[in-house]
């Protein structure tokens, strides 16, 4: 029998390529999301050194004494991105079902990626399933991840 490999990696989420501004959100609608769907998250604003925009950091738990770190940017109605930090496929799952079934207004309109595929040459976001339950994503992201080689 085979451990299973629990890689922490960075996941990030947009809406689709075609349609940018899809998710129709703000960093002030995202927020309210946040507050209304995880008990009591920290969300901060501040400018990003590296873009000069503002973006909203923020921490929620996903489940008891599981926790998220995330920043989010919408800099321009045609554009946005939420990424988590510092994640196991387990924990995105989590969070982007929450993103595709309550903050996302249709379920097809979410794309994923990672920085661990990134780093080894694969920019190119994946869509996430418009169905399936937090099981099934956490399939879909562990096969993800399990299809990078790693050192």
């Amino acid at each position: 029998m085979t451990a299973e490999r629990n890689i922490r990696t960075n996941f990030a989420f947009y809406p689709p390529e075609e349609d940018g501004g899809a998710w129709h959100a703000t960093l002030e609608s995202l927020e309210r999301a946040l507050r209304q769907a995880f008990p009591e998250p920290t969300v901060e604003y501040r400018k990003s050194g590296i873009h000069n925009m503002t973006v909203l950091d923020f921490e929620v738990e996903l489940a008891p004494d599981v926790w998220a770190d995330g920043t989010a940017a919408m800099p321009r109605p045609d554009y946005a991105y939420i990424t988590l930090t510092d994640v196991a496929a387990d924990e995105a799952a989590v969070f982007a079902v929450w993103l595709r079934d309550s903050f996302a207004p249709a379920p097809h309109l979410v794309r994923f990626a990672s920085s661990l595929a990134m780093a080894n040459g694969e920019d190119t976001p994946s869509p996430l399933p418009a169905t399936g339950s937090t099981e099934e994503i956490r399939a879909v992201l562990r096969d993800h991840l399990d299809a990078i080689e790693t050192p």
